[in-house]
């Protein structure tokens, strides 16, 4: 159910540079351009993810998965600490390495910070709401994986900067954070429906972020792009590793 789950998220998206051409598909609202069919496999995912939560059936398959898990795993990987953050990282390695995407520095930055911040919002705030126990009684937030929906906005973002100049760049990126989310599964942090809701809300975090970027583009920085000035900086509290925006204004 798994992999047949998350691979439809792939397969839907190896095709989607086909999809985003058909005129008729796509809604127009002020700056903002969206496509509604591109909704429909974030969708069925934070919907499966969302039923999960009080489904007995789902309820009894986390269960199933969860006693496999404890049965035949033997020394946990903690791989998807640092996996998580590949998809994205990517982008920004393969324009270093000479390879350009769809985006500029600036733009493509922007559109990642708008989907974490989506994203990271919308994770904690169900979070806080769910109250859902891990598997292994660690704690009460398992609902949506943060890892898993991190990797997924990660791996759309990668998707969309580099799907003209390859899909394989954009299969790659949607493989780790397949294999994030099943490791999530794998070291006992999280059910099978927290993972399919995180990765739900990360590709929708970041198709939302592409969709407002116009518009963040036109009312925020076009006004200030003379005096406003971009860069990144990697951080690392001790736990976690990311990637930090800073936007200076003079």
């Amino acid at each position: 159910m798994v992999f047949g789950l998350l691979y439809l998220g792939i397969a839907g998206y190896a095709q989607q540079v086909l999809t985003d051409s058909i005129i008729i598909d796509t809604v127009n609202t002020g700056n903002i351009k969206f496509n509604y069919k591109q909704l429909i496999i974030p969708a069925v995912l934070i919907s499966y993810g969302a039923i999960g939560i009080n489904n007995d059936q789902l309820l009894s398959f986390n269960m199933q998965m969860h006693n496999e898990v404890k049965e035949d795993v033997g020394e946990k990987f903690t791989a998807d600490d640092f996996s998580q953050y590949a998809p994205a990282a990517s982008v920004y390695a393969l324009n270093l390495l000479g390879v350009k995407g769809k985006n500029n520095f600036k733009d493509r930055t922007v559109i990642m910070a708008t989907s974490y911040l989506i994203m990271t919002g919308t994770v904690l705030g169900l979070k806080s709401l769910v109250h859902e126990v891990r598997p292994d009684g660690s704690s009460n937030n398992s609902f949506p994986s943060g890892h898993t929906a991190t990797a997924f906005a990660g791996a759309e973002f990668l998707w969309q900067e580099y799907k003209d100049v390859s899909v394989w760049y954009g299969i790659a990126g949607y493989a780790v954070a397949i294999s994030t989310g099943l490791l999530r599964v794998y070291n006992d942090r999280h059910w099978l429906t927290d993972i399919v809701a995180g990765a739900g809300i990360g590709i929708l975090s970041t198709k939302v972020a592409y969709w407002l970027s116009p518009y963040i583009n036109s009312k925020i920085f076009n006004s200030n792009e003379k005096n406003t000035s971009y860069s990144m900086a990697p951080f690392y509290n001790g736990k976690q590793i990311g990637i930090g925006f800073i936007m200076h204004f003079k």
